[in-house]
């Protein structure tokens, strides 16, 4: 697999500008804010954003209800196209299977609480009030 083009030359790119570059994050400071936050960690413990990975670092990252655990194959400070970015990392697969099973119960626990269909119309409501109506006649 070849480098990106702009493979930074020492070897070492600081956390939060590699996150933005391999389009984890849409900017860099909200890049920082999950790091400073504790929603990613370098080779299992915690880290600041100014922190230097190099390639073979694992990232542990969790965005929204999905946790990756990445390792970092090609460094870059300059932000590419998608698939020059997803040549940046590559996902392990325990974390991709995990991914999954996880999206999988998601789905599963979806279809069990249909989705509302937000506030009752005026004819609902109607109908509501006679069934209470109705209900507290026959008491």
């Amino acid at each position: 697999m070849p480098a990106p083009d702009n493979q930074d030359a020492q070897g070492k790119v600081r956390l939060d500008k590699w996150l933005w570059a391999a389009r984890f994050f849409k900017t860099r400071s909200i890049a920082k804010q999950a790091i400073e936050g504790g929603k990613v960690h370098c080779n299992g413990s915690r880290s600041k954003s100014s922190r230097e990975i190099e390639v073979g670092y694992e990232l542990q990252i969790r965005q929204g209800w999905d946790e990756l655990t990445v390792v970092v194959k090609a460094l870059s400070d300059k932000r590419g196209s998608a698939p020059q970015a997803a040549l940046l990392y590559e996902e392990t697969r325990e974390s991709a299977e995990k991914r999954k099973l996880e999206a999988k119960k998601r789905k599963s626990l979806r279809a069990a609480n249909p989705f509302s269909e937000g506030r009752p119309t005026k004819k609902d409501r109607r109908q509501i009030h006679r069934f209470k109506r109705k209900s507290a006649e026959d008491k």
